[in-house]
């Protein structure tokens, strides 16, 4: 099977916005785990370019890397993934995730807590759940950013289980979506799928990330890897993307200003909308989170053979980077805050601190055994690339 850089690129950018998301989530008005003194709306609409398809467009990749990788080898795949998943994610729950349950204790618990890391630590092990505010308590321990990993676990463990007992029948799903998924239905037909999703459940459900009863979550975010999965060898579906990149372009800039325009600039901007205004917005949002995804997909094909070391290396790292990236936000932020550092500069050298601490982790990670399986990396390092 022929390699897909593009893919790996893609997946590489997106990561990497998942980091200036997240640092942009320390300077906004929406709840986070700790904040900065000058936290208001201006970045939001900002935030808004990515918000509806950066993760959609991660569990889409995943999706297409999954079907390679069971294609590749089959025999052993679910305990393979499954420990390329779960020990990062045990790891992280344990030792990664904990100081930004600790920051957001010391800065939001009323009165503080003033017992320090250690003890604090001990409490989180132990599931402590007297930390509490006027919003409720916080569960301990928890896996905070690292959900993702849960997710996409539970999603490998549907479709290894499907391959396994039902090969034919999958084998024959894959061709119906990719004869039905081409052309101008490679656009459309997610298009309806999101926009329905959102429509008749995220009124619904709240986003939880807590994976039992996430069910808005859990109608996107499947369906997309499902999407992935089944069409990752469907050149017709591939060949329409690259055919419509402009036409989605366009309608991601589209459904952008107006989702900005609904949530900023509109006459119910901060009150209740119309019923059919709100409608209308839920639409939007389905159609820039498809459109987005497919337009980035477009324009990377021109990478699809672009092999090089730096994109080698990159595809290995950043899966580790994403493990360390969210608490290393959280805790050079409270080491910065002291400083009162106006927030242009301060907010150009955090996520300057992010990428350096999480690309020197990896470098050391990458070269120590014994820690490469606990962020996700195999015993053994190997050669990059999505097949």
């Amino acid at each position: 099977m022929e390699r897909r850089f593009d893919l790996d690129l893609v997946r590489v950018c997106a990561f990497g916005l998942l980091v200036l998301y997240h640092v942009g989530m320390y300077y906004v008005s929406w709840d986070w785990h700790v904040k900065s003194p000058e936290a208001g709306p201006a970045l939001e609409p900002f935030m808004f370019l990515t918000s509806p398809w950066r993760l959609s467009l991660l569990f889409f990749v995943s999706g297409v890397a999954t079907a390679f990788l069971l294609a590749k080898a089959s025999r052993g795949f679910l305990s393979r993934r499954s420990w390329r998943l779960l020990v990062p994610l045990a790891f992280g729950m344990l030792v990664i995730v904990p100081p930004q349950s600790y920051y957001e204790v010391v800065e939001q618990l009323p009165g503080g807590y003033h017992d320090g890391y250690l003890a604090f630590w001990g409490r989180y092990l132990a599931g402590d759940g007297s930390f509490c505010d006027d919003d409720g308590c916080l569960r301990l321990p928890t896996w905070n950013h690292l959900w993702f990993v849960a997710y996409l676990w539970v999603y490998t463990l549907v479709v290894g289980f499907a391959a396994r007992l039902a090969p034919r029948a999958l084998d024959g799903l894959q061709d119906v979506a990719g004869r039905t998924f081409a052309g101008v239905h490679a656009l459309l037909l997610p298009i309806v799928l999101l926009a329905l999703a959102r429509l008749l459940l995220v009124g619904r459900f709240e986003s939880t990330h807590a994976l039992v009863d996430d069910w808005y979550n859990h109608a996107q975010y499947f369906a997309v890897f499902l999407l992935g999965f089944l069409l990752a060898r469907a050149e017709g579906f591939w060949a329409a993307v690259r055919a419509l990149r402009w036409q989605a372009l366009g309608l991601a800039a589209a459904s952008h200003a107006f989702i900005v325009w609904y949530f900023y600039f509109s006459p119910f901007a901060g009150a209740t909308p119309p019923e059919a205004l709100r409608m209308a917005q839920r639409v939007a949002w389905g159609l820039n989170q498809w459109s987005a995804i497919v337009a980035i997909l477009g324009f990377a094909q021109r990478f699809r053979h672009a092999d090089t070391p730096m994109l080698r290396w990159l595809g290995t790292a950043v899966f580790p980077v994403y493990i360390l990236h969210q608490t290393v936000i959280v805790v050079a932020s409270q080491w910065l805050k002291p400083l009162a550092i106006p927030v242009p500069v301060e907010g150009l050298l955090l996520v300057g601190i992010t990428f350096a601490t999480c690309v020197l982790a990896c470098v050391v990670v990458q070269r120590i055994r014994v820690l490469r399986p606990l962020f996700g990396l195999p015993w053994r390092q190997a050669g990059g690339g999505t097949r």
